[in-house]
């Protein structure tokens, strides 16, 4: 029983807020309006055990408590807030340190996976991609210029562990040019250990690149058919590594 009933926000924004109201306000006076907030996160979700109390003890003041940590886009989601508290939310926000996401037709706050700071796979600093892009981007994250909502997902390898090929217009996807490492002493253990590399390695490669042999149990990839897809990379990560000459490829096309 929700229903739009009005563009609501805070001063200088026109995106972040969400306005909800309750079509049945006399039997729900409680959440007859209960408006949404999109907080900008930080990048790869790092938050210190304090950040996160001073944030709920924000929203507790202001709101119904009720979080989503995190919503599609990456956004932190303050859930049911009444109009009169809008305003002086966003204030308690912005003085600890967080800012407002994006909504409606603007640029949405862009995301990234973990990258560098905890992950051996990652191919760039999504990290400092994301800091950079949402600097960039401050006017069109804030203010709703264009058509339709667009989105930016930054993820470290191919993995994609942000789902940016699949949630996103522009997708940033970190890669490596030159040949997979192999360590064919860990090859060996792993064919030792059970794994049945011809059945769950090379049969499952999307580009047929790989091939194995039995006997001498060697491994060997041709580089310049492999589709960058990390199945291999995953199964074996002791034995195989990404290349050296790293980057980022750029898709764009919009599918969110």
């Amino acid at each position: 029983h929700w229903k739009h009933g009005g563009i609501v926000g805070v001063r200088g924004y026109g995106g972040g807020v969400i306005g909800r109201y309750s079509d049945l306000p006399e039997e729900f006076p409680n959440i007859a309006e209960f408006h949404t907030f999109r907080v900008n996160m930080p990048a790869g979700w790092f938050y210190t055990t304090d950040k996160l109390r001073q944030l709920c003890d924000v929203w507790d003041k202001h709101g119904s408590g009720l979080t989503n940590m995190h919503g599609a886009t990456g956004d932190i989601i303050l859930l049911g807030a009444p109009t009169s508290d809008l305003q002086s939310c966003f204030d308690d926000l912005s003085e600890i340190g967080f800012d407002l996401g994006g909504s409606g037709s603007d640029m949405r706050t862009p995301s990234a996976c973990v990258g560098p700071a905890r992950c051996e796979y990652a191919c760039i600093d999504t990290l400092d991609v994301l800091h950079s892009i949402t600097l960039e981007f401050q006017d069109e994250l804030h203010r709703p210029m264009f058509p339709y909502k667009s989105k930016i997902k930054i993820s470290g390898c191919p993995n994609d562990c942000v789902a940016a090929v699949a949630r996103s217009d522009i997708s940033v996807i970190g890669t490596w040019r030159d040949k997979i490492r192999i360590n064919p002493s860990e090859v060996a253990k792993y064919a030792s250990d059970s794994l049945d590399i011809q059945s769950e390695v090379i049969d499952l490669c999307p580009t047929s690149c790989m091939s194995w042999d039995p006997g001498s149990r060697a491994l060997s990839i041709d580089d310049g058919e492999c589709n960058r897809c990390m199945h291999c990379i995953n199964l074996m990560p002791k034995a195989l590594r990404v290349g050296k000459v790293r980057g980022a490829t750029i898709l764009v096309g919009g599918k969110a």
